[in-house]
């Protein structure tokens, strides 16, 4: 399963949202595909307010919506335990 996590550099939300993706990393089977949103015109586009923000199958979570509660639900809705 891919986690896909939206990201820029010089970013302190985007690091620790980063880190608590990491502390479910020895939980949950999943491979995390970070994309930073100056790389691709689109998604500097659609994501530049929302980072950091992450996509698990249909559920998407923006830095607003992102705390240690609704990133783990999301992860056991979606992905399987180690």
């Amino acid at each position: 399963m891919k986690v896909e996590f939206y990201t820029k550099e010089n970013c302190s939300l985007c690091e620790d949202a980063y880190a608590i993706i990491m502390m479910f990393k020895n939980i949950y089977s999943f491979e995390l595909d970070e994309r930073d949103i100056y790389t691709k015109d689109e998604w500097l586009e659609e994501y530049q307010l929302l980072i950091p923000a992450i996509r698990i199958n249909d559920t998407f979570l923006t830095c607003e919506e992102m705390t240690i509660e609704t990133i783990e639900a999301a992860l056991k809705e979606n992905v399987k335990r180690i």
